[in-house]
């Protein structure tokens, strides 16, 4: 793109569908003989659910074949930075999600069964929106397009290591649903699965930030900016982290009532787990931003070698405390411990790679969150231990209540002047959008 050549540019994302095609039918094929094997010998699923296990089962894997041919064409919209198209199509997704709902209350068969279909309906639904939009807009997506080996062998190159990455991350999480679910049994298998949910959903307001400031990382590095890079991957990491802070501080106070009101009847040990995982989804936010430095460089090797033996290790390390007698949530406090061992082990290779200025990060980023950090938390106990909410609507009171005091330490404290100008411009400009 940065060089204007349409032809080369079109060969790429031609050959890029190729890879990803190759990937996602490799991959649906281990998963399927690997999947049944697991849920046929040794996974302890009701009978009465079991039937519509294997469906949804199949569901998920045709969601994920999905999901992997479609990766160029969202490649594409991140590389033009049209961010605006992800916030129009996630408001229909949300729609449409809250149709589902709907309709499982309407329609009279099995409610899992039913969930799996309409999930992949709209996953097939949403990857067309994306696909039409992009054969209209950009013209690496149509066209004359020409098969090149030698640019799918240099995809494969970069992609087989992240790929390593990705397997050994989904091999560890869902490895540890596995012990859970022989150790403990399904119950606390629920219990995960809504932590996580929760974990989802608030990761996905990182997960957004990062689509937008990923490609200024990359476009930086590949003209050389390097200075201008590593202001953009230290600001963005405060930023990601903070942003998620204002989120995750209340949560972790009111957890349990949270749980109660959406709920109900909250599963055994949901409420530590909730906990557990979204402390970890602290500490790795601080480090997300970086990771696009090692992406932009292509020196991926030993980078993804190292997470990948840290993915592996969790699993070991839970299998091990299970097998002393630990309790489930044992292998949240092994996340953690990992994730804070991932983040030094992240800054060491990137420094041997990359000469990332590894002390100026510790010092001058991952250090002064501490405080703020403390000081907000301590805010928000007082706070909840002074107001006696229970109801939603007094939770989400003094939420609101929490997060002015919250902001305020943020700006004041943790961010640096630079940075206080950058949300002053943003604050500005939507005022004067609304303005007008």
């Amino acid at each position: 793109m940065a060089q204007d050549d349409k032809t080369s540019l079109r060969a790429i994302f031609y050959n890029a569908e190729i890879a990803h095609l190759i990937i996602a039918v490799l991959s649906a094929v281990s998963i399927e003989i690997i999947g049944l094997w697991l849920l046929y010998n040794k996974l302890d699923i009701p009978e009465t659910q079991f039937e519509a296990a294997v469906w949804v089962f199949h569901f998920s894997v045709l969601s994920f074949v999905i999901t992997v041919i479609s990766a160029p064409y969202n490649a594409a919209i991140i590389a033009h930075e049209k961010m605006s198209v992800y916030a129009y199509f996630s408001i229909i997704e949300v729609v449409l999600k809250l149709l589902i709902v709907y309709l499982l209350y309407v329609i009279p068969y099995n409610k899992l069964i039913v969930y799996g279909a309409l999930q992949l309906l709209l996953c097939i639904l949403i990857r067309i929106m994306y696909n039409i939009y992009c054969h209209k807009n950009f013209v690496e997506c149509r066209g004359a397009h020409t098969f090149k080996p030698e640019i799918l062998k240099k995809l494969f190159g970069f992609s087989g290591w992240m790929i390593f990455g990705c397997v050994s991350d989904t091999l560890s999480k869902q490895g540890v649903n596995i012990l859970i679910n022989i150790y403990f049994g399904s119950v606390l298998n629920a219990s995960r699965a809504i932590a996580v949910q929760v974990q989802s959903a608030v990761h996905m307001f990182v997960t957004n930030f990062m689509t937008a400031v990923k490609p200024q990382i990359i476009k930086s590095y590949a003209a050389g900016q390097l200075d201008s890079m590593y202001r953009l991957v230290f600001s963005s990491s405060k930023l990601a982290f903070y942003l998620l802070l204002v989120l995750v501080a209340p949560i972790l106070m009111y957890t349990d009532k949270i749980l109660e009101i959406w709920l109900i009847n909250v599963p055994e040990q949901c409420v530590i787990f909730t906990r557990l995982v979204l402390v970890e989804l602290l500490i790795t936010a601080s480090y997300t931003p970086i990771a696009q430095i090692n992406q932009a460089s292509g020196k991926i090797k030993r980078y993804q070698i190292a997470i990948s033996v840290i993915y592996v290790l969790n699993f070991i390390l839970t299998y091990i405390a299970y097998e002393m007698g630990m309790p489930a949530y044992f292998t949240f406090i092994v996340s953690i411990a990992m994730a804070v061992f991932g983040l030094f082990a992240r800054v060491y290779i990137l420094k041997i790679e990359n000469n990332f200025p590894l002390k100026e990060y510790l010092t001058k980023i991952i250090i002064p969150l501490i405080p703020p950090t403390i000081i907000i938390c301590l805010v928000q106990y007082i706070l909840k231990s002074s107001v006696n909410a229970e109801s939603l609507i007094g939770i989400l009171a003094t939420i609101l209540l929490a997060t002015i005091p919250t902001c305020f330490i943020i700006y004041f404290m943790g961010l640096n002047n630079q940075e206080r100008g950058f949300v002053n411009n943003n604050i500005k400009a939507i005022y004067n959008k609304v303005k007008k």
